[in-house]
């Protein structure tokens, strides 16, 4: 099931990521709020991420890092703007340094997560992940990483943990 869909709307720098699971919201919300399930499903499969600080509250921070296959660890941070538990959050979103600090020049993009319960489709959820960017530059450079691809990635590993 997982990912449905996936738009790019470069006029109003977004990008938008829409999947369904076979779980009831509250039980996808989990996956955000815990570290340990996020650090499971967050980052392609050959990419995955470690949480280090994880403070899940409006104001809070969170600091993680990415392990790929060759041992590099990719850092980035998230702000946490808001919380509205258990169908959604707001959270800025950036890189960091070697020692966690952000990395200013890469600039940072807000990630909004919106969970919806399908009561006419069964009880799935529609998880729905948008992507502002803060220029056209940084929404360029970010899809030429292969953002897109990674996401859509990490969000097929969510099934599994959901099924356990």
């Amino acid at each position: 099931m997982t990912v449905t869909n996936s738009t790019k709307t470069p006029e109003v720098l977004q990008l938008a990521i829409t999947a369904e699971f076979a779980a009831a919201v509250e039980r996808v919300w989990q996956i955000w709020a815990d570290p340990r399930q996020l650090e499971r499903w967050w980052g392609p499969p050959t990419w995955p991420a470690t949480f280090e600080d994880y403070d899940f509250q409006p104001g809070g921070m969170a600091a993680y890092y990415m392990t790929g296959p060759d041992g590099t660890k990719g850092r980035g941070w998230w702000k946490f703007v808001s919380i509205s538990a258990p169908t959604g959050l707001e959270l800025n979103d950036g890189f960091a340094d070697d020692n966690g600090d952000p990395i200013t020049e890469m600039g940072s993009a807000t990630m909004t997560v919106i969970l919806e319960d399908l009561e006419d489709r069964g009880g799935l959820t529609l998880m729905t992940v948008t992507t502002s960017f803060a220029n056209e530059e940084q929404m360029e450079k970010m899809l030429t990483m292969g953002m897109e691809e990674g996401m859509r990635e990490a969000m097929g590993q969510i099934d599994a943990i959901l099924a356990e």
